[in-house]
């Protein structure tokens, strides 16, 4: 079974910066049901403005030389977080959707070396929250252990090293692209398991 380790990270750290881009891409694409989600039930946000901005994020990785002002897609991002006063479980989730978004832009406005190991965790602490939630379990020991060993924790570690992978085996054309995204969309089923549908 594949594991969140240092070598993982130590892998993360070994891609080029093109290739960070797309793996934290493919994360933005996984979480973004999240949002979508928080939207339908609550109003607050926009789903496709966010959607819109993650587009041009790919679009930054298929054309290097695009002319997209990042400054102002992160001025239109930081709009779209829910509510400071919504501390729901759902604003919650929805906010690592825009924040991990935010990081991949930080990428691509300047240096943010930590960036890519920050939407990893992001993704994965949603899901450890999402376990704690439905399995309500108090002792921590267990709780770790069922973290650890839950469908969708495995789903998780699965998927990032996936795109890992994938990165790693293939040159960044635009098949590969292509292929992290679709794995990203996860047939529009978010790392939580959840979907619009």
């Amino acid at each position: 079974m594949f594991q969140f380790d240092r070598a993982f990270d130590a892998r993360l750290d070994r891609l080029n910066p093109r290739q960070r881009l797309a793996f934290m891409a493919a994360l933005c694409e996984r979480l973004w049901p999240n949002y979508a989600l928080y939207v339908q039930t609550t109003g607050h946000g926009d789903a496709s403005a966010l959607r819109s901005i993650l587009a041009l994020l790919w679009e930054s990785l298929a054309v290097k030389q695009a002319r997209i002002d990042f400054e102002r897609q992160a001025e239109k991002l930081a709009q779209l977080e829910p509510p400071a006063k919504d501390d729901s479980f759902g604003a919650r989730r929805a906010l690592e959707a825009v924040t991990a978004l935010a990081a991949a832009l930080d990428t691509l406005r300047g240096e943010a070396p930590e960036a890519i190991h920050e939407v990893s965790l992001a993704s994965r602490g949603g899901v450890r929250a999402f376990i704690e939630l439905t399995e309500g379990e108090e002792d921590e020991t267990r709780l770790t252990a069922l973290v650890q060993e839950h469908p969708l924790m495995a789903d998780e570690r699965n998927f990032q090293w996936a795109v890992l992978e994938t990165l790693e085996e293939n040159s960044l054309d635009g098949d590969t692209r292509k292929a992290l995204r679709q794995l990203g969309r996860n047939e529009g089923v978010s790392n939580l398991g959840l979907s619009l549908d």
